[in-house]
């Protein structure tokens, strides 16, 4: 299709990091298609509408728009989310997060206290079922609420609540907890204060800005057009992280875990500042570019 060799041609020319990828992307939503029917329907004709609609979309990532914004989605964790101006984008790099979470909530295989368990005496009588695991999530400011929403797919029983401080980005939050069928209760205000009512948790989890302040204008077009709020950690980029670790003991219930994603180089930081707040158990987790992306931690 020559239409997808000029518009890959065109994003080389402005060095962006995934010039075929972006073009791919933003020719199939603008011509209403899967990635995939653009290389069976390679020879199709266009039509002058969807020629006008694809070259909108260029011009919107040549100034800078990010693909997952023009096209108002983004995948996350095998699901789809709708994104816009009102939210940070989620990065595969949050999925380490993801994981972290469901490998600290995985509950230790059942055990009798007198050994195993023993054959039942009558032999049309059923062991009974495995209890619900059903614990209870937190997640300190959710943004598109991918991350709340994923855990609730995977963990059906788990009672989910959200927080975040801007009113519209929990406008997106709702929106995409209710695309996926996932029940959670969000609440808006600032860090921890909103989940005190709620607490204690079995978990809790975040993604809060943790850019350095002073390293913003330096971000890619693209990320500088999410919302700073989102962003701006702060001058080590560290505030908020900071904040919510010192008050992660009186959220959890004993045993619960912390699970935070940081910035390059912040990990080892914000592990001290775990064990400084009396939690045990912490560990760094890597992403898939093998940086320290996630630290986590229990209460004892």
């Amino acid at each position: 299709m020559s239409v997808l060799r000029w518009t890959t041609s065109r994003f080389e020319e402005r060095r962006l990091a995934t010039p075929r990828l972006d073009a791919e992307i933003l020719i199939a939503a603008a011509l209403g298609l899967p990635r995939l029917q653009l290389y069976v329907q390679f020879d199709r004709p266009l039509g002058a509408e969807e020629l006008r609609a694809i070259r909108e979309y260029v011009r919107r990532r040549q100034g800078g728009a990010s693909v997952a914004y023009i096209v108002g989605k983004k995948e996350f964790f095998g699901l789809e989310f709708a994104v816009d101006e009102r939210v940070l984008v989620p990065r595969p790099d949050t999925e380490t997060l993801v994981d972290e979470a469901l490998a600290r909530l995985r509950p230790a295989p059942r055990q009798d206290q007198d050994g195993p368990a023993s054959v039942a005496a009558e032999p049309d009588v059923s062991p009974p079922a495995p209890p619900v695991f059903s614990p209870r999530i937190a997640e300190v400011g959710t943004g598109s609420g991918a991350i709340i929403v994923t855990l609730g797919k995977r963990l059906p029983g788990a009672t989910l609540f959200a927080v975040d401080v801007s009113g519209e980005a929990l406008t997106v939050a709702e929106a995409n907890a209710a695309r996926h069928g996932v029940a959670v209760t969000f609440l808006m205000g600032d860090l921890d204060g909103p989940l005190a009512a709620h607490a204690p948790f079995a978990l809790v989890v975040a993604n809060l800005p943790y850019v350095p302040s002073g390293a913003i204008d330096g971000l890619a077009p693209e990320v500088r057009a999410e919302p700073r709020l989102a962003l701006d950690g702060g001058p080590d980029g560290l505030d908020l992280v900071r904040r919510l670790v010192a008050a992660a003991p009186a959220l959890l219930t004993p045993g619960g875990a912390l699970v935070l994603e940081v910035g390059e180089g912040q990990a080892e930081q914000a592990a001290t500042l775990c064990r400084e707040a009396g939690l045990v158990d912490v560990q760094m987790r890597r992403d898939l570019g093998a940086v320290d992306r996630v630290v986590s931690a229990r209460k004892p």
